[in-house]
């Protein structure tokens, strides 16, 4: 076998004669490079982290500061007002240095604590600057006198080339919004949501709460917020992800998807080797922090870059009550998933990364091996699917111990995951409906057994050349992984490109040793858990339904001419297509970020407002006037951007109830309040996907759909959209088909959708459910 045949260091024989050792040069010389690879990396990290230490001054701003105090000394000016005279006096005791000596060392100790002085003076100023936010709620386009005036001290004292880390101790901390404030924002949200009668009853234990048990919380939320970096993030990743025990394949996994039209090659291996090739390259930015942090308000205002630091490396290991996420420094290798088999591939060879050809050999090489898979290792993944109990019980008894142990380390020690899919995917003209909706099926959970939803994210090849991403989420949100993807697309498209024939450019090079395929000794115990984890899985994905589609009437260009957010143009279209589809107004759940603040990650606007139903209303009455409905609209607009920018400044509801329900977990006091606002559905649940680095104008045949995810309530959607160029936005949408509104029925030709709603409107589709879906609703009618 060719793991069998690896090279080592070196081998001996005992013989008569002694002992007969046989060295490997071959083998030495990499383990010297790898060595030397190791070492510069560990250098680099030192280096990046000194300059980030001390930002926003630099390590040679030190010099600067010691030779001018050295010179003012010489120069018999005493710029420390008597502290280098004191200091002079305490090194005279010791007895050991001469008079001049003393003196080139009291300078250089005044000159140190002045340098350490200026640099805390100007991060403490530059938080403080951070800590304001006026500038969210100026009126487009306009800045006042003194906004500009902020964003020039603001510029001033955020030094010159920052690194990804860099602005990491400058950024505020995320406020605890007073208790009252708060319960009013709930209760004006859930206003269009209940009668009268409802209103009255939630008003009454919004109002209890406040006076009586809100305040006792209160106060231990704000002894955390002084003490923690973030009084939200931890809790939110462990108690939302961490602790949740039911799949996370579509319940918190989510995918990315290719470009829409455009297919750089064909060939599997290829694209599998640019791709690979395009996120190392990105890794590598990464560990020397070479990656700029995302600004805001014209490169002015810097968001928090801390979800970056685990993007690489990383697992999610399943445990009993709660999964932790295992980070380790470096990884040299990834693991390959194809046609049942797991395959360590290395990255490095003579000290260097692999090249594109190279890595495409390597894939290929795993392509061409035609060995059966090991007895369970097929399935092995779908205990990544299923249920965490049952995996954290097979992973301690079935695989801690022996090659089990060692294979699977090779996996979630992994740089990434990637797997070679043997179908094809992706869009297709001739059938534009269910091409795109069977390639986010494929994505979102593929055949159950096939992605190891565990890892950060699991790198999808399909036969045909067409990828995508499964990534976990607890790690981090979706910008971050949107902002890796978009840099890998542009990266291979733009800068690597392929050959004519399809292949990457350069050359193969046989002296890399293949890829070795991991050995697993599954027991039939262990395999019983697998079947089980993967019926489960099976369930779930089979009851996921999913519409993906490119919508290309308009798109942000004509918005933006109506004077009007792109996003909240979007979210009231998608409330009057929710109302048309089901009669009603629901919780609303859109994601927006907090990361203006340390350590920041979401928090929620709660797009069905009182204005956003007052327009809905106004839309479905044919008596009213266009005047009246323009206005609603513009009103309804509005009042959804004032709630974005409160939910980016700290000022938003849900975090800080969540927030105030673990502390009464904590202290085993019970809030029928809390209780009944943390149970409450979102049975539209949205998320835009933002366009970070691929310029469409210079490049607009770069199209790409985005992502998406599934739905959050069972009787709910799930509605993913990314808002691409002036023309065109891609949607993707999920719901369940167990749904009480969705109804599966028998009829001539197959298994048919009965699609009814409370209007009355009731519609048959066919429906495939594995491999094709089908096309459920048309949810953009409303615009």
């Amino acid at each position: 076998m060719a793991e069998a045949h690896q090279a080592v260091a070196f081998q001996f024989t005992v013989t008569p004669d002694g002992i007969d050792l046989r060295m490997s040069h071959e083998a030495l010389k990499q383990i010297y490079l790898s060595g030397v690879h190791s070492w510069k990396k560990k250098f680099i990290r030192f280096k990046n982290g000194i300059i980030t230490g001390v930002y926003p001054a630099s390590p040679s701003s030190w010099l600067i500061v010691v030779v001018g105090v050295m010179s003012t000394m010489y120069a018999k000016i005493d710029p420390s007002l008597g502290i280098i005279a004191k200091i002079n006096r305490t090194l005279d005791t010791t007895g050991c240095m001469s008079n001049q000596t003393q003196n080139i060392v009291s300078g250089i100790l005044f000159g140190t604590g002045l340098w350490v002085a200026l640099i805390v003076t100007m991060r403490y100023s530059l938080k403080m600057l951070l800590s304001y936010h006026g500038w969210m709620f100026a009126e487009h386009g306009k800045l006042s006198a003194g906004t500009r005036v902020w964003m020039a001290l603001v510029k001033l004292f955020s030094g010159r080339k920052p690194m990804l880390y860099s602005f990491q101790t400058s950024l505020p901390r995320l406020p605890v919004p007073a208790v009252k404030d708060t319960v009013n924002r709930y209760l004006e949200s859930v206003r269009p949501l209940m009668d009268d009668g409802e209103f009255r009853r939630m008003e009454g234990l919004a109002k209890d709460f406040a006076f009586n048990l809100g305040p006792r919380l209160q106060w231990y939320l704000k002894l955390k917020s002084w003490w923690a970096t973030n009084y939200v993030s931890d809790w939110w990743e462990e108690y939302v992800y961490l602790r949740g025990r039911g799949p996370i394949m579509v319940n918190s996994n989510y995918f990315a998807m290719d470009f829409l039209y455009l297919s750089p090659t064909t060939l599997q291996a290829a694209r599998a080797g640019n791709v690979i090739h395009a996120i190392l390259l990105y890794r590598k930015k990464l560990d020397r922090q070479e990656i700029k942090p995302i600004l805001l308000m014209g490169s002015t205002v810097p968001l928090c870059s801390a979800q970056w630091e685990r993007m690489f490396n990383t697992s999610r290991i399943p445990g009993e009550e709660s999964d932790t996420l295992q980070h380790v420094k470096d990884s040299k290798h990834i693991v390959v998933y194809h046609k049942g088999r797991y395959f360590k591939v290395w990255l490095y060879h003579d000290g260097r990364l692999l090249k594109p050809r190279e890595i495409e050999q390597q894939m290929q090489r795993i392509l061409d091996d035609d060995s059966e898979p090991q007895t369970g290792e097929k399935k092995l993944a779908a205990l990544t699917a299923g249920d965490r109990v049952p995996w954290a019980r097979a992973r301690q008894a079935y695989f801690s111990h022996g090659k089990n142990k060692q294979s699977l380390d090779a996996v979630e020690k992994a740089a990434f995951f990637v797997t070679l899919d043997d179908i094809e995917q992706g869009y297709r003209k001739e059938d534009p409906v269910r091409s795109l909706d069977a390639y986010a099926k494929s994505l979102i959970h593929g055949r159950c057994y096939d992605r190891w939803f565990d890892k950060t994210f699991t790198l999808i090849v399909f036969k045909n050349g067409r990828m995508g991403l499964n990534a976990e989420h607890s790690w981090a949100d979706a910008p971050i992984v949107g902002h890796l993807w978009e840099n890998v697309m542009a990266t291979e498209y733009l800068e690597l490109g392929y050959s004519e024939d399809g292949h990457c450019k350069g050359d193969t090079n046989q002296n890399i040793p293949i890829p070795t395929k991991l050995q697993w000794e599954i027991p039939e115990e262990c395999q019983e858990v697998i079947e089980r984890s993967l019926s489960t899985a099976i369930a779930l994905a089979d009851d996921v339904d999913f519409h993906s589609f490119f919508f290309d009437a308009f798109g942000k260009g004509l918005i933006k001419k109506a004077k009007t957010s792109p996003d909240g143009f979007v979210q009231l279209a998608l409330q009057l297509a929710h109302y048309r589809d089901m009669g009603k107004f629901s919780l609303t759940y859109e994601a927006s970020m907090t990361r203006l603040f340390r350590e920041g990650r979401t928090e929620t606007v709660r797009s069905c407002t009182v204005e956003s139903c007052n327009f809905v209303r106004t839309m479905e009455d044919p008596t009213e006037s266009n005047e009246n409905k323009l206005k609603l609209f513009q009103l309804a607009a509005a009042k959804h951007q004032h709630l974005y920018r409160l939910a980016m400044t700290g000022a938003g509801i849900d975090r800080h109830l969540f927030c105030l329900y673990v502390v009464s977990k904590y202290l085993a006091v019970d809030s029928p309040f809390l209780k009944e606002v943390l149970s409450e559905p979102w049975r539209l649940s949205t998320s835009q996907t933002p366009q970070q680095h691929i310029d469409l104008k210079k490049n607009p045949e770069m199209l790409s759909c985005g992502g998406g995810f599934g739905p959050v309530a069972d009787d709910g959607y799930g509605v993913s959209y990314i808002i691409l160029d002036e023309d065109s936005i891609h949607f993707h949408v999920s719901s369940k088909i167990s749904c009480s509104d969705t109804v599966i029925c028998q009829v001539e030709g197959g298994p048919q959708i009965l699609c009814v709603n409370s209007c009355g409107t009731q519609e048959l589709y066919p429906i495939n459910l594995i491999p094709e879906y089908h096309d459920q609703h048309n949810y953009l009618q409303a615009v």
